[in-house]
């Protein structure tokens, strides 16, 4: 069907809103409260349209398409109470916002700096001030919040429910639920959800522009799978631009001394998670096992089904496996004391922040990890120093941070055990597999399952995104050898951390482009990587326990 909007004729789907014709011709209306994924609210009335038969003033994304439908955005009425509706909800907004006062990047900087002058009436004091501190990993500011729930909605949504509106007229906003029996997980869907920044990954920007001043130490970059298929968002690149390249040399810009690879950490935890499922399947012994890359879903164990803690492998995650890898086996071959060493993580992620500061994981006092910073925040970071990472060349990563291809599809969800997978048919039958893909697992479904043949054994095994289907999977878990676990929508190219906004139709492009990384590489799979062949090779016995593997137990609130 057609449709008018602005004077200019648009196709439109069965069913669709107004404002999502908009979207997708990339039409500029503002709204705050929309998001693809979650029902509709039209809580903040910002995406307002004239019916020109009518004259009627209507959301547009409540507004259903209707063929010869005519309608405009920008007619007078239309602005003055667009303006109206925009003053309200971000007077508190702008003058407590600390990007908007320094004049940094904020999701609503542009909104908010337009109509500040006559934002100052609507002041309200009584509005909480506390910032929330959430696990290290997020931070909370109420003055911000323009109540238009979609926090607390994806967050309901994905099987938690941390989060819950509080107060009535200009006082509501979102709040944590201090009911003892529900906790964070610290998986960041909500400050990929919030469109004002008043939920957020908690910075630590700063700190690590502290240590690349500092001309004592030696800082290492490392980056997650995601984060090359996601950062080209924020330059206005189409979704899914594989900036691989272009990222490594925005590092060495950025005076980062060494570039490696969150990759090559992948590669070693693929050998570690294999082998552990070769040995637990031969004994049959805490079966299934579950994954444990993501440091939500370990903290959904943790608190909610301390139960099947045993069944969680023991291998550490990537960006811990290289961060001691870089600390331990790469410091001695260079010379380096470990103590001067920083090892900063770039992640799609913000329950990475709370695992990178768990004390379990140090080897010899140190934190394999110092710094983890979101795909928002490297955004953020280049824009500071002015770097464009659409307009750079493409460089490599240094050698200790060589990969294989399965290191690079850990991102989406399912990669985890492709990876692990190959690897292990490998170290049951002393083959390799003729078809590296493994394409039932593969998508952003919430639930996949599949029986695989490896040698004369057929494992059963369940992908899952989500606490929701996590919770489903729990319940018969017993069907099944092995199960990934993935707290994000998608996997980690959904992650919390990501560029706004993140949706299932935007985190599916990034995956298609994870695995397109994959089938154009030489070394696809972990155990043929030479760098960490050598890692292991040179890895005393003594500190395998230590650097290799981690232990887990039942959490409190907030722990």
């Amino acid at each position: 069907m057609k449709i008018w909007i602005n004077n200019k004729e648009y196709e439109a789907e069965p069913g669709e809103s107004v404002l999502e014709v908009a979207i997708r011709n990339k039409i500029n209306i503002p709204h705050f409260c929309y998001h693809e994924d979650l029902p509709v609210g039209a809580s903040c009335r910002t995406c307002l349209v004239e019916i020109k038969d009518t004259g009627k003033i209507v959301t547009s994304c409540t507004l259903k398409a209707e063929n010869g439908l005519k309608v405009s955005s920008e007619t007078e009425k239309v602005k003055r109470l667009r303006l109206k509706n925009i003053e309200l909800l971000l007077a508190n907004h702008y003058k407590n916002c600390p990007k908007c006062q320094q004049g940094l990047f904020c999701p609503v900087a542009k909104e908010a700096k337009e109509y500040s002058a006559s934002m100052t009436k609507y002041d309200n004091p009584e509005k909480k001030s506390e910032v929330h501190n959430i696990g290290g990993a997020i931070e909370f500011d109420p003055r911000l919040c323009i109540a238009c729930n979609k926090c607390v909605a994806v967050c309901k949504k994905l099987g938690i429910g941390i989060l819950e509106m509080k107060g009535k007229n200009i006082d509501n906003h979102a709040t944590i639920n201090q009911d003892r029996n529900i906790d964070c997980i610290y998986c960041g869907q909500c400050t990929v959800h919030c469109p004002v920044g008043a939920i957020r990954e908690k910075s630590e920007i700063e700190s690590v522009e502290r240590a690349l001043n500092d001309d004592n130490k030696i800082v290492i970059a490392q980056m997650a799978p995601s984060v090359r298929a996601s950062i080209g968002e924020e330059f206005g690149l189409p979704v899914g631009t594989d900036l691989t390249g272009q990222i490594y040399t925005a590092f060495r810009k950025l005076g980062f001394d060494k570039v490696f690879d969150v990759n090559m950490g992948a590669d070693i935890t693929t050998i570690i998670e294999a082998e552990e499922l070769i040995e637990r399947i031969h004994n049959n012994k805490n079966l299934p096992m579950f994954t444990s890359c993501c440091p939500a879903w370990v903290k959904f164990v943790e608190f909610y089904h301390p139960e099947i803690i045993d069944n969680l492998t023991t291998a550490r995650s990537p960006q811990i496996h290289a961060g001691a890898a870089y600390k331990t086996w790469w410091a001695k071959k260079e010379g380096i004391d470990p103590k001067n060493i920083v090892v900063v993580s770039f992640m799609p992620c913000t329950s990475k922040k709370y695992e990178a500061h768990s004390e379990k994981f140090k080897v010899d006092g140190l934190s394999p990890v110092d710094y983890v910073l979101t795909t928002r925040e490297f955004a953020t970071l280049l824009r500071k120093q002015s770097i464009n990472i659409s307009n750079l060349e493409s460089s490599e990563v240094d050698t200790p941070g060589t990969f294989s291809g399965a290191g690079v599809i850990f991102g989406a969800s399912g990669g985890v055990m492709e990876s692990a997978l190959r690897t292990a048919y490998n170290k049951m039958t002393g083959k390799d597999l003729n078809k590296l893909e493994f394409e039932e697992i593969r998508g952003i479904e919430g639930i996949k399952k599949a029986s695989i043949k490896i040698g004369e054994k057929t494992l059963n095994v369940a992908v899952v995104s989500t606490m929701k289907n996590a919770k489903k999977i729990i319940k018969e878990m017993n069907k099944y050898d092995y199960i990934e676990v993935m707290a994000c929508p998608g996997g980690c190219i959904g992650g919390g951390g990501q560029p706004i906004p993140t949706t299932l139709r935007i985190t599916k492009k990034r995956a298609k482009a994870l695995y397109s990384i994959d089938s154009k590489m030489k070394m696809r799979k972990a155990h043929e990587n030479p760098i960490v062949k050598d890692f292991f090779d040179n890895l005393p016995d003594s500190d395998r326990e230590k650097i290799l593997y981690t232990t887990y137990s039942r959490k409190n609130k907030f722990e």
